[in-house]
């Protein structure tokens, strides 16, 4: 599990060849323990090369939500399983699947991990 404070490289994520790599900072983020494994102890203490499995992404209020949206985009592209993002301006929740559209969902809502993170639910009122 992971903080705001962790930068990931999403392989493949960036905009253009001369920029392969696009550097992400989720709010929590949750990488599956062999993923993490496999990393080299380099690659964990600088940018971890790899895409969460699981992500939280909050609206503030100055952020747009444009923006965010796109983000969640490129970590699906990138290999995310499951990403919400709160947009508590809106009143909703964006559930964010591999291969699937997204959903959403209004505030209050109890979000499970499903698949990904077995047992684990967020109630968001």
């Amino acid at each position: 599990m992971f903080s705001s404070q962790t930068v990931f490289s999403l392989p493949g994520g960036g905009d253009s060849l001369r920029d392969s790599f696009a550097s992400r900072a989720p709010d929590v983020a949750w990488v599956e323990l062999f993923k993490w494994e496999g990393l080299s102890q380099e690659q964990r203490e600088g940018f971890p090369p790899i895409c969460p499995d699981f992500l939280i992404e909050l609206r503030s209020r100055t952020d747009r939500l444009k923006p965010l949206q796109n983000k969640m985009r490129e970590y699906l592209a990138s290999g995310l399983r499951l990403g919400w993002l709160i947009n508590y301006q809106d009143k909703q929740v964006e559930i964010y699947r591999m291969g699937q559209e997204v959903e959403v969902v209004g505030i209050p809502v109890i979000l499970s991990g499903e698949d990904v993170l077995l047992g684990f639910s967020l109630e968001v009122s």
